[in-house]
């Protein structure tokens, strides 16, 4: 009984191995380069799109909120303190932005990306 390996070896050509050596590398490069560049881009049109859905809700909710602290207030902020109900959004909106920050340091330390 002869070995299977020099069966197979004796039965495929030159050509034949060569087409087979080609197929083996085209997908091979199709597995490695093109996969990873298609889901980095999935990822990338999902993070991009919720960064800028979500940023544009914060905004909308601290442009809600100075409207409520300048109309709900009464007469609280009339006069000399109509800067307060800025002054309290723009402390609001550099807490949020110095907590993002925090977060994303924090996530570098750890080892994250």
């Amino acid at each position: 009984m002869a070995r299977r390996g020099t069966e197979d070896k004796k039965d495929k050509s030159l050509p034949g191995e060569a087409q087979e050596l080609w197929q083996l590398v085209l997908g091979y490069a199709k597995q490695e380069t093109l996969d990873p560049v298609k889901n980095l881009g999935r990822f990338l049109g999902f993070g991009l799109g919720g960064a800028l859905l979500g940023s544009l809700g914060a905004v909308l909710l601290l442009l809600g909120g100075l409207r409520l602290l300048q109309t709900e207030t009464g007469e609280a902020f009339d006069g000399n303190l109509t800067f307060i109900p800025y002054l309290l959004v723009l402390v609001v909106s550099g807490a949020i932005v110095a907590g993002a920050m925090k977060a994303v340091t924090r996530g570098q330390r750890k080892g994250g990306t």
